[in-house]
């Protein structure tokens, strides 16, 4: 599985931003996907998560109401819509992927920081 993140670059703190992660290798919709951020120093932090048939979502609390994560399968890409910049949001910007499982649970591999691809990250910089 192959995943290719786009869309980073500078904004003005409360800015938006798109972020987009194209997917090939495997069919689509038979993973979940989810966006990731780290930041220098710090741990790689889980961000949102969709399930393979776009039906269910999930946020961490610290994005829950500003970043909306969607996706077209028909494009075979995923999207995270980031709203309300602030600088703390600076960051590379991971998108990742995990076989669906389809059960209730299908979002922890994603709350662990343990999916199963990962793409390449994408830049995010915001200024004060």
């Amino acid at each position: 599985v192959q995943l290719q993140a786009s869309g980073g670059g500078l904004v003005q703190a409360g800015g938006s931003l798109r972020l987009s992660c194209a997917v090939s290798g495997r069919t689509f919709n038979y993973l979940d996907m989810g966006w990731f951020r780290q930041a220098p120093g710090k741990s790689r932090e889980f961000l949102a998560a969709v399930n393979g048939a776009g039906t269910r979502t999930y946020y961490s609390d610290s994005v829950k109401g500003r970043f909306t994560i969607s996706r077209d399968n028909a494009k075979n890409t995923v999207y995270l819509q980031m709203n309300s910049l602030n600088p703390e949001d600076t960051a590379v910007y991971y998108c990742a992927a995990d076989s669906a499982s389809g059960g209730t649970n299908w979002y922890r591999p994603f709350a662990g920081i343990t999916p199963d691809y990962w793409g390449q990250g994408t830049q995010v910089t915001v200024s004060s």
